[in-house]
C-alpha cells in the first residue's frame, strides 16, 4: 500500500447522499474511524501514519480537538481499526487503537492532551532469535482488528496479519487468554454476535468467513466466497444474518436460518475490474446497508422483505419476546453442530433375585 500524504473525514445523510454534510482533512490517510456510542459527535480517527485524531464536528472550527503526539504518542504503523470504550469510573473518554507495529493502545481523553497506554503487545508463539547486538528479540505479529466482548468490557479478540485470533484481557499485557488459530491469510474483521456474545465471526484474505464459540478451538461454520473478503457484520435484526463484503466487488448476505451452506443473496455493488470493495456496516435502525471501495465510493443498499424476516412465536404458545425468539433461533442452530455432552455410565444396582 502506497503512503497518501492526505486523507477526509466525509459525514453523509441519506437526504443527501451525493455530497457530505461535513468535510475535515488529516494530513495522512484516515484508515478507519468510530463514533462514540453516547456522544455521536465525537469521532476517533486512525492514520496511515500511526496517528490517532478526534474531531468535534459540532464545532465550527475544522482543527482536530486531540491529537497523538507525532514522535514518541504514536503507533509505529497503519492504525487499522479504533474504538471507544466504556468510560473510566471517574468519567473520563478513552478508546483504543490496533496497528501493524503489533501493540494495541489505550487512549485517555485528559484536558488537554491523549494520555497513552500500552494494553499489550502482541508477540508471536514461537522462540525468539538473535537480534543484531547478540540478544535474543521476540517475534511481533502485525495487528489487523480488534473487537471487544458486548457484555465483559475487559475482554476482547484482536485479529492478525499471520491468521491468528488472540483473546486478550486489559488487565493482563503479557498474557493470551485464549488462541484461535482461525486463518491462513490476516484476518480483516472479527464481530461479535448482537444477540449472544458466545458468538463471534471471523473474515480474511485466504477467502473464508468462520464463526466461532467462545473458547472452542474448531468453528463452527466455514464459508468460502471465492476471493479476499474485506469485511463481515451481524445483522442487528437478526441472529442469523450477517453480510460480507469481498474483492470481486459483491456483498455476500446469509441466512443461517433459510441455508446453513450457501448465500441467500450475492449482489454486484461495483466492478471488480476497478473497485474492491474493502468495508460495509448495517444500520441500526433502518433495514439499509452501507458498502465502501478502495476508490473512496460508499454505496448505501436496502434490504428486500425476504431477507428480514423475523421469527414468530407458534400458535397458543405464549407471547416471547423478540430478543428471546433471536437466541432461541439461533441455540436451534447451534445444538446440530455443537458437540454432545459426555454421557456417564449410570452407576451399577445390585438386584437380589429370590
Amino acid at each position: 500500500m502506497n503512503q497518501v500524504t492526505e486523507g477526509y473525514l466525509c459525514l453523509f445523510t441519506l437526504k443527501n447522499p451525493s455530497f457530505p454534510e461535513y468535510i475535515n482533512s488529516a494530513d495522512s490517510g484516515v484508515m478507519c474511524l468510530d463514533f462514540h456510542y453516547k456522544h455521536a459527535y465525537l469521532v476517533v480517527v486512525g492514520l496511515y501514519d500511526g496517528t490517532v485524531l478526534v474531531y468535534n464536528v459540532q464545532l465550527l472550527t475544522k482543527e482536530w480537538q486531540f491529537q497523538s503526539n507525532s514522535v514518541s504518542n504514536k503507533h509505529g504503523g497503519i492504525v487499522w481499526q479504533v474504538c471507544w470504550g466504556k468510560d473510566l469510573p471517574d468519567g473520563e473518554m478513552n478508546f483504543y487503537s490496533i496497528s501493524s507495529d503489533g501493540k494495541v493502545f489505550n487512549w485517555v481523553l485528559m484536558q488537554n492532551e491523549l494520555a497513552q497506554t500500552l494494553v499489550i503487545v502482541l508477540y508471536m508463539d514461537m522462540d525468539p532469535i538473535p537480534g543484531p547486538d547478540g540478544n535474543m528479540v521476540k517475534i511481533t505479529g502485525c495487528g489487523s482488528c480488534i473487537a471487544f466482548h458486548p457484555k465483559e468490557p475487559l475482554i476482547f479478540l484482536v485479529g492478525t496479519e499471520e491468521g491468528n485470533i488472540y483473546k486478550c484481557s486489559t488487565a493482563y499485557a503479557s498474557i493470551y487468554l485464549y488462541t484461535y488459530v482461525a486463518h491462513h491469510m490476516p484476518v480483516h474483521r472479527i464481530d461479535f454476535n448482537k444477540f449472544s456474545p458466545e458468538i463471534f465471526i471471523s473474515c480474511s484474505a485466504d477467502w473464508r468467513v468462520k464463526i466461532w464459540e467462545d473458547n472452542r478451538s474448531e468453528p463452527l461454520f466455514v464459508f468460502d466466497l471465492g476471493c479476499s473478503v474485506g469485511d463481515v457484520k451481524w445483522a442487528p435484526y437478526s441472529s442469523t444474518v450477517f453480510a460480507a463484503a469481498t474483492v470481486d466487488g459483491k456483498v455476500h448476505v446469509f441466512d443461517l436460518n433459510v441455508n446453513k451452506y450457501k448465500a441467500i443473496c450475492i449482489q454486484s455493488v461495483v466492478s471488480k475490474k476497478q473497485n474492491k470493495l474493502t468495508r460495509l456496516a448495517f444500520n441500526s435502525k433502518f433495514p439499509i446497508i452501507v458498502a465502501g471501495d478502495n476508490r473512496g465510493s460508499t454505496r448505501v443498499l436496502k434490504f428486500s422483505p425476504n431477507l428480514r424476516i423475523k421469527p414468530k412465536p407458534k400458535k397458543k404458545e405464549i407471547v416471547v419476546d423478540p430478543m428471546a425468539l433471536e437466541l432461541i433461533k439461533l441455540n436451534r442452530l447451534l445444538a446440530l453442530f455443537r458437540e454432545p455432552q459426555a454421557l456417564t455410565h449410570p452407576p451399577d444396582v445390585a438386584v437380589v433375585v429370590q
